[in-house]
């Protein structure tokens, strides 16, 4: 399968999206059949990217979350369908991380931007730290840090999923779908980004060095990843920072950083209700629990 066809698919399912929240209030019969056809859009974009990541990448994590997000999104389709009006906002902000996301997936001139400004800072991390890594750029527009050993010359390649730009789109979309006065959105902004960013930067970090430490590289770890990951006894230790550690660890702070949000935007509950009713199936009032505790 080639990512060629999901990057255009991706442009035609942000489009079907950005238009369904144009239609919204205006065209209301059309815009349900554009949100529908947005879904299952939707739904085959992840099912073409199962393969991908579980197997070409090797994340299972990644291939999971795209296998869940299959019936996921052909569940939202079928609420679209039948009228839910509260799936307005999961779909706004959808539209906005597209919006924030494709261009860096797309566009050149920002990927090669997004990669050296990530490298540039873990680079001074590491010289901080006391390491001397090389940085090579033989597969631009991805940098790649080389760390050399006595036994081996570990190189990891820094791509633009290492940016964190993935998770800034998830957050700026969360912040912009939300009904809520330009000065609170602002601070969320403001507060949010950085920190993605900054934790984003000790992870590459973790990850470079892990791989060219060999941190993860002992018997146990041998014995687990290689039957299962199929790969040769230098890349355990990458498999295992992450594959394993970092993918878990940034699902974990993306969670944290959306409930540390909904106490700077409460009304980011609403987006959160129609999630966890595409998740699992049934309705939440997580607005009427938060103005509870509230009183």
């Amino acid at each position: 399968m080639s990512l060629a066809l999901t990057d255009r698919l991706a442009w035609v399912v942000i489009a079907l999206f950005v238009g369904s929240v144009v239609l919204a209030g205006r065209r209301e019969a059309v815009a349900r059949y554009v949100s529908v056809a947005a879904w299952a859009s939707f739904a085959v974009f992840w099912g073409l990217l199962i393969d991908h990541f579980a197997f070409v990448q090797a994340s299972p994590i990644e291939g999971v979350l795209s296998a869940l997000a299959v019936p996921g999104c052909l569940y939202a389709a079928y609420l679209a369908y039948n009228g839910r009006n509260g799936m307005a906002t999961l779909q706004k902000a959808i539209a906005v991380m597209g919006i924030v996301y494709l261009p860096f997936l797309t566009v050149r001139y920002l990927h090669v931007v997004g990669v050296h400004a990530i490298v540039a800072h873990v680079d001074w991390i590491l010289h901080t730290l006391g390491y001397d890594p090389e940085i090579i750029t033989y597969n631009i527009p991805n940098d790649s840090f080389l760390m050399v050993t006595p036994e081996q010359r570990y190189v990891t390649t820094v791509l633009l999923a290492c940016t964190g730009v993935g998770s800034m789109a998830v957050v700026t979309g969360l912040i912009a779908a939300v009904d809520a006065p330009l000065r609170r959105r602002a601070i969320a902004f403001g507060v949010a980004i950085p920190i993605i960013y900054a934790l984003n930067v000790l992870r590459v970090a973790f990850i470079a060095l892990s791989n060219g430490e060999q941190w993860f590289a002992g018997p146990f770890f041998q014995a687990l990843i290689r039957p299962v990951f199929g790969v040769d006894q230098y890349m355990v230790s990458y498999i295992v920072a992450d594959r394993i550690i970092a993918q878990s660890l940034s699902l974990v702070v993306l969670v944290a950083i959306t409930l540390g949000l909904v106490r700077v935007l409460p009304e980011l509950a609403g987006f959160l209700e129609d999630l966890l009713e595409v998740a699992t199936g049934n309705e939440y009032d997580l607005q009427g629990l938060t103005e509870t505790q509230t009183e």
